[in-house]
Order: C-alpha cells, then sequence, then structure tokens
C-alpha cells in the first residue's frame, strides 16, 4: 500500500525491520500492518505516524503533552520566536 506516493512495505525493507517490529513502533499489530501493506487503505492518523517515525525518525516515546502545550503557547504568544527556533532546528538537522 502507498502512502503520500510512498510504498510502505519498501521503508520497512529498507530500514531492515520485519512486519512486528515496523509496525509496533506505531501501534498496530503484525497482521493490521500486513493488511495494510497488502493494499487495505491506511488511516489518516496511521499515515501521519507511519511519517512521524519511519520516515521523519522522530521516536514518539519521547514526546510528551507538555511539549504540546509549550508549542501552542509558543506558536500563539511570540510566533516570530517560534519561526527562529523552527528555522535553528532545521539547520541543525541538515547539519547531521
Amino acid at each position: 500500500m502507498k502512502t503520500v506516493d510512498v510504498d510502505v512495505r519498501e521503508i520497512r525493507r529498507k530500514l531492515g525491520m520485519n512486519q512486528s517490529q515496523f509496525w509496533s513502533k506505531i501501534g498496530v499489530t503484525q497482521s493490521g500492518g500486513s493488511r495494510y501493506e497488502s493494499g487495505r487503505n491506511i488511516p489518516r492518523p496511521v499515515q501521519a505516524l507511519l511519517r512521524l517515525v519511519h520516515i521523519e525518525q522522530i521516536d514518539i516515546s519521547k514526546l510528551r503533552k507538555d511539549d504540546f502545550e509549550i508549542l501552542d503557547y509558543l506558536k500563539s504568544h511570540n510566533s516570530e520566536l517560534y519561526k527562529s527556533l523552527k528555522k535553528e532546528a532545521k539547520a541543525k538537522k541538515k547539519e547531521k
């Protein structure tokens, strides 16, 4: 199954993971992941998690509710600082 023009099975294989390892990182069972890889439509929330975890390489186990609350506050109360920090973070990521 393709999500956003990307073959999920191919991503999993490139990462060297079996279905159980790959899908469990986003809370999907191996059998559910197998169905998605075989052509069943992938729900948008699962697509978003796939992108975050397996493409963007974000460890969602480290995210906390506080992080999102701070982000929301910063976006609404100091958007220029938010934009500046976002730009710096992207530049730092490119350096790695």
